[in-house]
């Protein structure tokens, strides 16, 4: 699906939800949908905040989490908590469909990744007494960056624990 036609059925969803639930049309709704609609990775509340600031519509932060998790309830986003963040991540619904979050343990650093094989293997699984709507795979380890900082840090270790020795 094109962006174009992403950010169409978004706004269609939350004109659909606003509606069935006698909430208003607010233009600071409409701007948050905007830029979620930009987003191509997960975002936290103060970057919708600064990306909105930038276009000179000052909202809230407030504003934004209620207006955020107003498009939980309707289907737009979905909201995580990586790792041990305090902070809740949020990524369009559309995107996260089938996404495998890697999240390193060490930095915090979180990767998407797709694997078609594994995304059908739990999309077609039939639980009793259960229809699932999506889900959303996490999974933990060491990224490449802290892997080859831990291997200088145990070389270098291991060097002055040798010099150290040697005197």
């Amino acid at each position: 699906m094109t962006d174009d036609k992403q950010k169409l059925a978004a706004k269609n969803m939350l004109d659909t939800y606003l509606k069935a639930h006698r909430l208003r049309r607010t233009p600071e709704r409409y701007v948050v949908l905007d830029k979620v609609s930009e987003a191509t990775r997960p975002f936290g509340v103060d970057e919708i905040v600064q990306a909105v600031a930038e276009e000179g519509f000052l909202l809230s932060r407030t504003t934004v989490y209620s207006t955020l998790a107003l498009f939980v309830k309707c289907g737009i986003v979905r909201m995580h908590r990586f790792g041990t963040s305090k902070s809740a991540k949020y990524e369009r619904a559309s995107i996260a469909d089938g996404l495998i979050h890697l999240i390193c343990s060490q930095c915090g650093k979180v990767k998407e990744v797709k694997d078609p094989a594994l995304t059908a293997s739990v999309t077609n699984r039939s639980y009793s007494a259960f229809h699932p709507a999506h889900s959303c795979l996490y999974v933990y380890g060491t990224c490449s960056t802290c892997s080859r900082k831990n291997r200088k840090t145990r070389k270098s270790e291991k060097t002055t624990h040798n010099t150290n020795k040697k005197k």
